[in-house]
């Protein structure tokens, strides 16, 4: 894959200091920048992961483990899932994410802070050890969700690197931090299963638009704005490949922030569920959004050491 240099003249709405500037007002000459932080920094740090496997991580930006999780635990996992989906007072909040065209829930974001099982598969070491020896050094959860994509009905999501999104509208500085999605359902090629682009995330690829305000609240349910131009998913997809790890519920995907990704609408009978948790290194904590007028409400970006209730108010 080669890599283009960035246009000296980018011209954005921020700081000369921005590494990656992104929403920009006029195209560039380059489709992209070289990212600027390691990929895998803490391979001097005791955990789980094998030299083989922070290699391959590196390699590919992503890391899919079958059978991460034993069929008990994944057994607990979707009883809370159905039981947090089932709960009446959770709809209509800001927090609880519906389909596009239904009143479905798709995703419950803070869901650590709304459910004590999920809680403590957060701090679980076997995640928490992985996402320290990724980053090199000590994490914490900058966001958390569950996500229900029912079957028939379930929609896709366009490509995109969360942290574009997590930089522009959160204030996230560099790349130091990874997400870890416990797969809850069977994932299978035809239940609209996550797709990577192998190799994506050793660039950053700005994108075009300025972001408007409370722009969460239409790119939750579909995103817009903060997506690839098709030149540069072309080029990257044309050099590397698209993956899409299936397997059976307890598999666990863990994948760099900067991975370009997307899922297309689920068009078997089988719904397909995840638990998903982003850790963040401590000294990444997020500043003032690089690309947005004021951050995304807390339930989308937690601080270190944050304590969040459901009747916290937004932006």
């Amino acid at each position: 894959m080669s890599v283009q240099t960035a246009s000296p003249n980018v011209q954005s709405t921020w700081t000369k200091q921005d590494r990656y500037p992104t929403r920009l007002r006029q195209p560039q000459e380059a489709l992209w920048r070289p990212r600027q932080e390691e990929v895998v920094k803490g391979r001097h740090l005791n955990g789980p992961l094998s030299g083989d496997q922070l290699d391959q991580f590196e390699r590919n930006g992503f890391l899919f483990e079958p059978n991460f999780l034993s069929q008990e635990e994944v057994a607990a996992l979707r009883a809370e899932l159905a039981a947090l989906l089932a709960r009446d007072d959770f709809r209509d909040r800001d927090f609880s994410i519906t389909e596009p065209h239904s009143h479905e829930i798709r995703s419950l974001f803070a869901v650590h802070f709304l459910s004590r099982r999920f809680e403590q598969l957060a701090k679980d070491e076997r995640m928490a050890g992985r996402a320290r020896q990724i980053v090199g050094g000590d994490v914490y959860v900058h966001q958390s969700r569950i996500n229900y994509k029912p079957g028939f009905h379930g929609k896709g999501f366009n490509w995109h690197s969360d942290f574009e999104t997590w930089h522009a509208e959160d204030g996230m500085p560099g790349m130091n931090a990874v997400s870890a999605s416990i797969v809850l359902t069977d994932n299978h090629e035809f239940n609209g299963p996550l797709m990577l682009i192998p190799g994506s995330h050793k660039v950053f690829v700005h994108c075009l638009g300025e972001t408007p305000d409370d722009n969460h609240k239409q790119s939750l349910k579909q995103q817009e704005l903060g997506v690839p131009s098709h030149d540069a998913l072309r080029e990257l997809i044309e050099a590397n490949g698209i993956q899409a790890p299936t397997g059976q519920a307890g598999g666990l995907l863990m994948f760099d922030c900067n991975a370009l990704h997307g899922s297309n609408a689920n068009m078997s009978p089988d719904p397909r569920s995840n638990a998903f948790f982003v850790y963040n290194r401590r000294d990444n904590a997020c500043v003032q959004p690089f690309g947005a007028k004021r951050p995304r409400p807390s339930f989308l970006a937690h601080q270190p050491d944050e304590v969040w209730t459901p009747t916290q108010g937004t932006h």
